[in-house]
């Protein structure tokens, strides 16, 4: 599978972004996908996961309902809308996707995209 993020860029706190994945390559049943952000001070993090089949959809706690995942079957697409933004959101974002359970461990997923930057600016 083949990823494809985009969407990052500078925003004021409070602001909005979302977040692209194109997926191509192979079929997406049965995968999971999933965002990760990095900052060079600290580990890759995961932010939410969604199960492409069924829909199902899984967020990391400290997201406190300011970020929706979603996705697009017909497009091959997988979306993170980011609201609310916060300083501490500031990082490189990264799609990912695995094949068969989700997971919100970065070395359990098989293949990653390269990293959009997010800048939130107070």
């Amino acid at each position: 599978v083949q990823l494809q993020a985009s969407g990052g860029g500078l925003v004021q706190v409070g602001g909005s972004l979302r977040l692209s994945c194109s997926a191509s390559g192979r079929s997406l049943n049965r995968i999971f996908m999933g965002w990760f952000r990095q900052t060079p001070a600290k580990e890759r993090e995961f932010v939410a996961a969604i199960g492409w089949s069924e829909n199902s959809t899984y967020y990391a706690d400290s997201i406190e309902g300011r970020f929706t995942i979603s996705r697009d079957n017909a497009k091959s697409q997988a979306y993170l809308q980011l609201n609310n933004l916060e300083p501490e959101d500031t990082a490189s974002y990264y799609c990912a996707a695995r094949y068969r359970r989700f997971s919100s461990e970065p070395f359990d997923y098989d293949y990653w995209g390269q990293g959009t930057q997010v800048t939130v600016s107070s």
